[in-house]
C-alpha cells in the first residue's frame, strides 16, 4: 500500500529542472498564493486549492486535482500539506508528497552552478535563489572563499564551503539590500569572515565592516584572481560592483540582463536617478563589452542561458536594454524613472534596518520578511533578449 511521502526544496527544484511530469498543489490561501508562488525554468502544472477548502468541501476540492500525475503538496509551514496529502491518499491517489518545512524552505533554497571553466585555477559559482529571483556569488581559490551578497541561508554556505574544502574569509556587499536579509553578519559572527561594504550605504551600521573604495583591488588566496572595486551609485548611493579577473562583472542591483536597478527605493528617486544615469553613461558603457555580467536579480527564467546560468556579455546587456542606455540626458532618464515608478513594498524599510543591525528579528519573523520575489528592477523599457 502506498504511503504519504515528503520532499525537500532541493528535490522540488530538481523536479522542475528535469521537467518531471508532476503537479504542484499549493494549499495556501489565494492571497498568499497570488503574492508568491513556486516558479521554475520550464512550464509545469500547478493548482491552488486552499487548505480550508479541503476541510469544508473535501470531495469538491479533491476533484480539482488530477489522479494522473504525482502530486507535490506545498503549504506555509508543512502541517497543512500533510493534512491535504493524507486526504488525497485516502481518495486513492498513489503518489503524493508534502514539502518538508513549508514554503519558507523553498524561499531560502540556493542552488550552486559553476560559471567559469574547470580548467581555471580558481572557481566562480553563481548561487541561484529561485524563489527570490536573485543570484549571489562565491569565488574560491587555494582553500579560501569570498562571497558576494550572501543570503541568510548560512547552512548552505557552511555546507558548500565544507564540500569544497575552503574557508569563508570575506563577504562583499554590493549595496544595502532592501528585498532580502543579508547573510554577511551571520557568516562573520560564525566564521570570523571580514565584511566588505561601501560606507555610503553602511556608515550607520551597528556591526564592524571594512569600507571599499572605487579603484581598490583585493584578491583571494593570496595570489588569486583580482577583485576590482567599481563604485556604481544609483540603485543606492553606495552601490558597488566588482570586476573579477578582468572577465566577470558582478553588478549587484545596478544592471540586470533585462533591466537596471530601481533608483527610487530609498525615497529619493530624482536624486538617485541622476546618480544612476551617470553610472550607466560614464562608467558601465565605458567598460569592456566582453565582460560577463553577473546580476543580482533576474525577472524571469528566460534570461538564463542553456546551462540555466544568469550571465551575459556586457555588450549584449546594453543591446537588450537599448531603450534605457540610449536615453541622452539625466532629465529624460529621471522622467523615465518617474513615469515607471511603482510603490515600494513596505517591508523593504524594515529589511534595511535588519541589514544595518538596527533591528533584530527572530527566525520566524525573518522567514516572513524574506519571503517573496524581488521588486528591484526598473520597469523593463523595451528590453528584449535575443
Amino acid at each position: 500500500m502506498s504511503s504519504l511521502k515528503s520532499y525537500s526544496a532541493d528535490d522540488l527544484f530538481s523536479f522542475l529542472i528535469q521537467k518531471e511530469d508532476v503537479i504542484v498543489l499549493d494549499v495556501r490561501n489565494e492571497e498568499d498564493f497570488g503574492r508568491f508562488s513556486v516558479e521554475g525554468p520550464f512550464p509545469f502544472d500547478m493548482v491552488n486549492v486552499p487548505y480550508f477548502d479541503f476541510m469544508e468541501e473535501e470531495d469538491a476540492s479533491v476533484a480539482k486535482v488530477s489522479y494522473d500525475k504525482p502530486v507535490k503538496v506545498v503549504c506555509a509551514k508543512e502541517g497543512s500539506a500533510q493534512y491535504v496529502g493524507e486526504i488525497l491518499m485516502n481518495h486513492g491517489f498513489k503518489d503524493v508528497a508534502f514539502l518538508t518545512g513549508g514554503i519558507k524552505t523553498w524561499g531560502n533554497m540556493l542552488t550552486p552552478k559553476r560559471i567559469n571553466p574547470e580548467s581555471d585555477d580558481y572557481a566562480l559559482y553563481q548561487f541561484i535563489r529561485p524563489a527570490k529571483a536573485s543570484c549571489n556569488y562565491g569565488l574560491l581559490y587555494k582553500g579560501e572563499m569570498v562571497n558576494f551578497d550572501p543570503s541568510r541561508n548560512y547552512d548552505f554556505y557552511h555546507s558548500f564551503a565544507h564540500s569544497q574544502n575552503v574557508k569563508i574569509v570575506r563577504t562583499f556587499e554590493t549595496h544595502l539590500q532592501a528585498d532580502y536579509i543579508s547573510g554577511s553578519k551571520k557568516i562573520a559572527d560564525v566564521t570570523g569572515a571580514e565584511i566588505m561594504a561601501n560606507v555610503d550605504d553602511f556608515k550607520d551600521a551597528s556591526f564592524q565592516y571594512s569600507g571599499v573604495k572605487d579603484g581598490e583591488s583585493y584578491s583571494v588566496g593570496g595570489d588569486g584572481p583580482e577583485i576590482k572595486v567599481l563604485h556604481s551609485p544609483g540603485h543606492t548611493p553606495g552601490s558597488t560592483s566588482y570586476i573579477i579577473d578582468d572577465k566577470y562583472f558582478i553588478t549587484g542591483d545596478t544592471v540586470f540582463i533585462l533591466s537596471v536597478g530601481r533608483p527610487d527605493l530609498g525615497g529619493k528617486a530624482e536624486e538617485w536617478s541622476v546618480m544612476l544615469f551617470d553610472t550607466l553613461t560614464n562608467k558601465v558603457q565605458n567598460l569592456d563589452k566582453k565582460l560577463k555580467v553577473l546580476p543580482g536579480h533576474f525577472m524571469d527564467w528566460n534570461e538564463a542561458n542553456d546551462s540555466l546560468l544568469f550571465v551575459e556579455n556586457l555588450g549584449e546587456v546594453i543591446h537588450h536594454n537599448a531603450g534605457i542606455f540610449k536615453i541622452a540626458t539625466p532629465e529624460n532618464f529621471t522622467q523615465y524613472i518617474m513615469d515607471n515608478m511603482r510603490k515600494s513594498p513596505e517591508i523593504y524599510g524594515e529589511i534595511r534596518k535588519v541589514n544595518v543591525g538596527w533591528l533584530d528579528v527572530d527566525m520566524n519573523e525573518a522567514d516572513i520578511m524574506d519571503l517573496g520575489k524581488n521588486e528591484c528592477a526598473a520597469a523593463v523599457y523595451g528590453a528584449k533578449k535575443g
